[in-house]
């Protein structure tokens, strides 16, 4: 079984309730929108969550999110192919796989497409009490242009797209914090996910980053929230 979620920030105690529920398997998959958390606060922080998760029975499929650091920049991270695309992933944690942005997944037969970073409204607060932040948490030029590329070699035709983000027309503005000033908020790759949108031929379009939960159009952003994968379309 497939199943999907929104933001977890490093506590995955609904998970692990969730798994005991339902009794899963390593065999079944939880697709995470982003913001996992794993890779936040460094050192033995980030390993007690890691061995929480690798005695979970199930398999973590993570999206890359505005509040973790990217694996590819950590050391212990391979690159390998799952589900015909590619995934970092650590040895010592093979439950735990984190999606490259612009890779093609088959996932129950569906072709799906994923996309990660988004800007951090909380970069200065995070600065100021050296918490972590990364200048990578948006995708860069090239990864832009590696999603581009590979929705082109496919026809701009997937099923399913999995994002942290939301393409800037379907922010859910209702939920934005009265303390933020818009203005000030880099959204750029929001507008850039507007324009792939608009190009895109999708049945469905799945993301976190925003802690709500509203469906538009086609589109869904999930939080606290589970799904089976393969019942939402």
């Amino acid at each position: 079984m497939i199943y999907i979620t929104g933001d977890t920030h490093g506590d995955f105690r609904r998970i692990f309730d969730f798994c005991m529920r339902f009794e899963t398997s390593a065999d079944d998959i939880m697709i995470i929108l982003g913001d996992a958390g794993i890779n936040f606060s460094g050192g033995f922080k980030d390993q007690a969550k890691k061995d929480y998760i690798a005695v979970m029975p199930i398999t973590l499929f993570c999206i890359h999110g505005n509040h973790e650091q990217r694996p590819f920049t950590i050391p212990s991270y391979e690159e390998t192919e799952w589900h015909g695309g590619r995934v970092y992933v650590e040895k010592e944690y093979p439950n735990i796989l984190f999606a490259k942005d612009g890779e093609i997944f088959d996932l129950n037969g569906l072709k799906t497409v994923t996309i990660g970073g988004a800007y951090s409204i909380d970069k200065a607060i995070r600065l100021a009490y050296g918490w972590g932040w990364w200048e990578d948490e948006q995708p860069s030029e090239e990864i832009k242009q590696y999603v581009e590329q590979q929705l082109t070699d496919n026809n701009w035709k997937v099923d399913v797209v999995l994002s942290h983000t939301t393409p800037l027309k379907y922010e859910p503005v209702e939920v934005f914090l009265s303390g933020i000033d818009q203005s000030r908020v880099d959204k750029s790759t929001e507008e850039w996910l507007d324009g792939i949108e608009d190009r895109l031929e999708y049945k469905k379009w799945y993301c976190g980053h925003y802690h709500t939960e509203k469906r538009i159009d086609k589109l869904e952003i999930m939080f606290e929230n589970f799904g089976e994968f393969s019942d939402l379309l």
